[in-house]
């Protein structure tokens, strides 16, 4: 009897196709790539491409860890957060936004600020639902979309209004399909800030042109870091928009606890937070409690404060300091970011001057796909004058044709931004060196 019928299809890939879907924040990846250098060349690295602060912690949410660790705090705890610490996220998010009194069943904790990002598009999207994000903006946007089965809509940033948004740019994007719109201001890469008019009209667009059940993610992490004197204004804060937005904040840059691992999210609804929350049980069970408290002590201390307007000041300080000295650069032009620790220099001079445009069209199609004339800059500086930088595609490659800007990270030391650029000025004036770089067989993507 031949029963081949009854014998199952045998998938041979080791992976489920969904994988290849979801792609990655080049940042993290490019880490390894710096250690190489490094190790072969014997030479530090002066590091300018992660989003990481380099002041420590504050003492007192240090000491606040760990005294909360010798009390024993270290077990499972509340998938959703601690009560104590939701009800402090409460209380502050509401104040600063002058907002009426938030629910702390309305805030979710999470493992930093990634988790709410592509559990927002699991939670609320289907198959084919459209997702608007800024681009260049923050990769994890972009990144989960296909995953998710989503149709990817970016807004396109614009270097001349300041990388900020308008109604005008945001509005032809918005369709029937719309399910989630992304929001961030300050903004990563760009230090874009928008106007509080500028979110007041986004906000009567967003009422206007949305039905209720389209939810705004609004991308607040770099909330407290903003310059000359400005205030940070958020999109909830307009009347109508509490209801249909996600607030999402974490430690990471405000305290400068990127280790902590920390995020929130203040949801519209309480039956929104429980969804949340049940995916925290499923990914992560439970935050550790002895980092909540640190968290707590953080958004009450008065001490936080002064540690917050020190970083900030000083951070303004080196962004100054490099901006000046970007445009002094031929084939530069950088403008002054207003809020974050980023700076967004357009390198297109630099381009034409060294021929990189031509060195990336003459490359393979296979190079060429996950690379770009930035890309190709940025390496250069990398491996021949060991500064490291992240090119524009890092920060949505969708559509990123033809626009060539790097990021520099403030977030490290004046002296050392300060060599940095430099070493940049040196390296865009070295067309000889670029051209033996390119056919050195170091490989040319990320």
């Amino acid at each position: 009897m031949n029963d081949n019928h009854s014998i199952p299809v045998t998938r041979k890939a080791l992976f489920a196709n969904r994988v290849k879907l979801m792609g990655t924040e080049a940042a993290f990846g490019f880490g390894s790539r710096i250690v190489e250098v490094e190790k072969a060349d014997r030479e530090r690295v002066i590091r300018c491409n992660l989003g990481q602060p380099d002041f420590p912690l504050p003492q007192h949410i240090a000491d606040a860890v760990i005294g909360a660790i010798r009390d024993g705090q270290t077990t499972y705890c509340d998938p959703q957060g601690t009560p104590e610490l939701r009800a402090a996220l409460a209380r502050k998010i509401a104040a600063d936004r002058g907002l009426d009194e938030i629910d702390p069943e309305r805030v979710v904790v999470f493992p930093g600020a990634r988790p709410s990002i592509g559990f927002a598009q699991q939670a609320y999207c289907e198959q084919g639902d459209e997702i608007i994000y800024p681009t260049p903006g923050y990769p994890l946007y972009e990144s989960y979309i296909p995953y998710v089965g989503a149709k990817p809509v970016p807004i396109h940033l614009r270097e001349d209004h300041g990388f900020s948004l308008t109604t005008e740019e945001l509005e032809p994007l918005i369709s029937n399909s719309t399910r989630l719109i992304y929001l961030n201001f300050p903004s990563n890469p760009t230090g874009g800030v928008a106007s509080r008019q500028q979110i007041e009209a986004l906000a009567e667009l967003i009422l206007e042109k949305t039905p209720p059940h389209v939810r705004v993610y609004s991308d607040e992490a770099y909330e407290a870091i903003v310059f000359d004197g400005e205030d940070h204004f958020s999109i909830a804060s307009v009347p109508g928009m509490e209801d249909r937005t996600i607030i999402a904040s974490a430690v990471s840059k405000t305290y400068s606890w990127t280790g902590g691992r920390v995020g929130w999210a203040v949801y519209p609804s309480v039956r929104e937070a429980k969804v949340h929350r049940n995916l925290n049980i499923n990914y992560f069970a439970s935050i550790p409690p002895y980092n909540q408290v640190g968290t707590q002590v953080a958004l009450e201390s008065p001490e936080s404060d002064v540690a917050i307007r020190q970083m900030g000041d000083a951070f303004q300080r080196r962004r100054d300091q490099v901006v000046a000295q970007l445009n002094g650069i031929e084939g530069v032009n950088c403008q002054l970011p207003k809020g974050a620790f980023y700076v967004f220099p357009n390198i297109a001079g630099v381009m034409d001057k060294l021929g990189v445009l031509e060195a990336y069209e003459s490359l393979p199609d296979v190079t060429r796909i996950d690379s770009s004339p930035a890309t190709l800059f940025q390496l250069f500086l990398l491996h021949r004058y060991h500064v490291a930088t992240m090119d524009r595609r890092s920060f949505g490659a969708l559509d990123s044709e033809g626009q060539h800007f790097i990021r520099l990270s403030i977030a490290t030391g004046a002296e050392d931004l300060e060599e940095a650029v430099k070493r940049i000025d040196t390296a865009s004036k070295d067309e000889s060196g670029f051209r033996a770089f390119v056919s050195s067989g170091v490989p040319l993507t990320l």
